[in-house]
């Protein structure tokens, strides 16, 4: 009837799109087979599935098998380092082994022969499989004419390359070489998969215990060690980037501890000048029989390293650890010539900028493997990715000129577009955070550090001036009047290490003028970077506006301020701002306005910018952040400026001696003031090889 006719044509609709979308579909209406798919040839059921979105588009209700959905194709199988070698570096060669195979079964040459006698589907092994001839014979043929390149095999670097999925050239990267994946597929053979695998789970292979090791390596730590000694080992370079406070220091003194016993050489270990003491500490701490030597001035007198310059290898030669500073490097350039074990690298993102001639000086340091230690991320940063590796693993990502047109190539992408270049740097690099809770499971509530800086040649001389007009006040001073300079010249010493237009009250404030300010900027970066917050204690109320207006250029937002002249009224509602979600990343208080009595546990980082001298009011001050309801680890950063009164002040209070237990009593103050004329002036004196950069 006419009505059913009507409904027929509405019925059909979808088809008749269909048509116009899918030359197939016209095909089949045509032939009357539409309805009918038992009457189609294999070819035209081929065709079918692989028309399937044409039909879904148009309306059509597809049912598809669940066969067809992980389309199981023959592809070129491509065998990396099957072979075992007796040495893996990145001037190994590598076995290269080309076959055509089905999952993980290997094609006789029978089989293969068959394949690409058709297309469609052919009944293979009991099973369809889908056959594009032009496909897998162009994939074969690429293969075979990388293999007979090859020779006798592939370099360790290009093979990585190939098994991380990008050309063994990086000539190539955009969304063709998936196109081409489909129909081939590169592995790592049995030997190599091997070596692969212990770094992607060095938890299996983790040290249980480590003799002389005055620490006991919780689990991750365990992993980490197992981790840089496989790495370097082989000779490989390794990128320890441990998110900051998981102890990077404490894993690598462990490995070198490790190897010890087959030690033949000695280690390298370039870092700031304001980490030397950090590490000096660490290692007493920690490791105290690694025998250790200190290739700077405000460790070793310059007599002793310039007899050192002289016959390194004597001198070196029953040393396991020398550390020296990069500033260091550029003016020791015996350092160049020593063949080391290890060379480590500390804030390893002092070399991301590859023209410098301090990168240029560090890349020329010879070493049978090498580490690099950074808490900030690498892989969000392409260009100080190439030159870390440049050190690491050099060739891997080729020149600069072929790795910036690599990354400009995986940028122009669909989908995953920097996926094969994280795929080709992730053996090197072992990342763990404290967000993971496997981590912080093992993490203790509060870890204090301490934040050492360097004194700027501004401050250097404006604190020699100070301590002289203290000499030339003391001559004659006595009894209150004596306690009254004292006192007045400690607090002018503060203001000073903290910058010294707080001394000088000219307004300036130049970061590059303050240690502290350049410290902080550094410590801030990889804050920022993982999105925490951050607490800043200073006693200074002058002091806060400078740090808001710096933050706030750090961070790229604004924070807060609290201190003695905020309103009452007012406090509280920047307290309720900052504990927000979407809060500010960070609060600045004045010690005596926001040490005690307020709850703060948005921030997982707390800087004491300059220090009370009394351990009971910081720990007060801390205690804003860490308290009940505080759910991350705190990680309490201690700023301390080396040569100074703060670093004897520190000294004294961490080394738990009489006097200090005096400051817990009093604080530094009542103790100062209670020296001598020569005591307190060679107190306070300043060390100026221990602000050497």
């Amino acid at each position: 009837a006419g009505d059913d006719r009507g409904v027929l044509r509405k019925l059909l609709e979808p088809v008749h799109r269909a048509t116009q979308r899918s030359p197939l579909a016209a095909e089949l209406v045509e032939s009357g087979t539409l309805f009918h798919p038992l009457a189609w040839t294999p070819d035209q059921a081929y065709r079918f599935l692989r028309d399937v979105p044409a039909f879904e588009e148009s309306g059509v209700v597809v049912r598809v098998p669940d066969w067809w959905k992980k389309r199981p194709r023959p592809r070129v199988s491509v065998t990396i380092g099957d072979m075992r070698q007796h040495v893996l570096g990145a001037a190994s060669m590598l076995d290269f082994k080309v076959e055509c195979a089905l999952g993980d079964d290997v094609l006789s040459e029978d089989e293969l022969r068959r394949l690409l006698a058709d297309d469609g589907l052919v009944l293979l092994r009991g099973q369809w499989v889908e056959v594009n001839r032009e496909k897998l014979q162009e994939a074969l043929d690429h293969w075979r004419k990388v293999a007979r390149q090859a020779g006798e095999g592939i370099s360790f670097i290009e093979g990585m390359r190939l098994l991380a999925g990008v050309p063994a050239d990086l000539t190539t990267g955009g969304d063709g070489a998936d196109d081409e994946r489909q129909w081939s597929f590169v592995k790592a053979g049995a030997w190599l998969g091997e070596i692969l695998a212990k770094l992607r789970g060095p938890e299996n292979d983790a040290v249980s215990a480590i003799a002389d090791l005055k620490a006991v390596l919780r689990p991750y730590q365990a992993a980490g060690v197992a981790w840089l000694r496989v790495l370097s080992g082989l000779g490989l370079g390794a990128c320890l980037a441990d998110d900051m406070g998981l102890g990077k220091t404490l894993q690598v003194l462990a490995l070198l501890l490790a190897l010890q016993p087959s030690r033949t050489k000695p280690s390298l270990l370039v870092l700031p000048a304001s980490l030397l003491a950090n590490w000096k500490a660490e290692i007493a701490r920690f490791t105290p029989t690694l025998r250790t030597a200190f290739i700077h001035p405000a460790e070793t007198p310059r007599e002793d390293i310039d007899r050192m310059s002289k016959r390194p290898t004597q001198m070196l030669g029953e040393t396991d650890l020398a550390v020296t500073t990069y500033g260091m490097l550029l003016r020791q350039p015996w350092l160049l010539d020593v063949d080391w074990r290890l060379v480590i690298l500390d804030e390893a993102q002092a070399i991301k900028n590859p023209s410098s001639r301090q990168t240029r000086t560090v890349k020329r340091l010879r070493a049978e493997a090498r580490i690099a230690l950074t808490g900030t991320p690498v892989e969000n940063r392409l260009g100080d990715l190439w030159s870390l590796f440049d050190f690491l693993c050099p060739g891997l990502l080729g020149s600069q000129t072929t790795f910036k047109e690599f990354v400009k190539r995986l940028g122009e992408r669909q989908g995953h577009r920097y996926a094969p270049l994280r795929n080709l740097v992730r053996p090197y690099i072992l990342r763990r955070l404290k967000t993971d809770r496997r981590i912080i499971d093992d993490l203790p509530d509060k870890t204090e550090v301490q934040a050492y800086c360097l004194l700027s040649k501004r401050q250097a001389v404006l604190y020699a001036k100070l301590v002289e007009e203290l000499r030339r006040h003391l001559e004659n001073a006595e009894g209150m009047q004596r306690r009254g300079i004292v006192l007045a010249y400690l607090m002018r010493f503060k203001q000073l290490c903290n910058h010294p237009s707080q001394l000088t009250a000219d307004g300036g404030y130049k970061p590059e003028d303050s240690g502290k300010f350049l410290r902080l900027a550094e410590i801030v970066e990889e804050i920022a970077s993982r999105q925490e917050r951050m607490l800043l204690f200073t006693q200074f109320r002058e002091l806060t506006e400078p740090l808001a207006a710096y933050l706030t250029r750090q961070f790229g937002r604004p924070g807060l301020v609290l201190h003695g002249g905020t309103p009452v009224k007012q406090r509280q509602k920047l307290i309720d701002h900052f504990q927000r979600d979407d809060g500010p990343p960070f609060f600045i208080l004045s010690l005596k306005a926001g040490g005690t009595g307020l709850n703060l546990t948005a921030a997982s980082h707390v800087i004491h910018f300059d220090r009370w001298w009394n351990p009971a009011v910081e720990n007060q001050a801390t205690d804003r952040a860490f308290r009940i309801g505080q759910k991350r680890n705190v990680l309490v950063h201690k700023f301390v400026c080396r040569g100074t009164i703060e670093e004897r002040i520190d000294a004294l209070i961490t080394e738990k001696s009489q006097l200090a237990a005096e400051l817990l009593e009093g604080g530094a103050e009542k103790l100062l003031t209670e020296m001598t004329d020569e005591e307190l002036i060679r107190f306070v004196s300043l060390d100026i090889t221990r602000t050497d950069m």
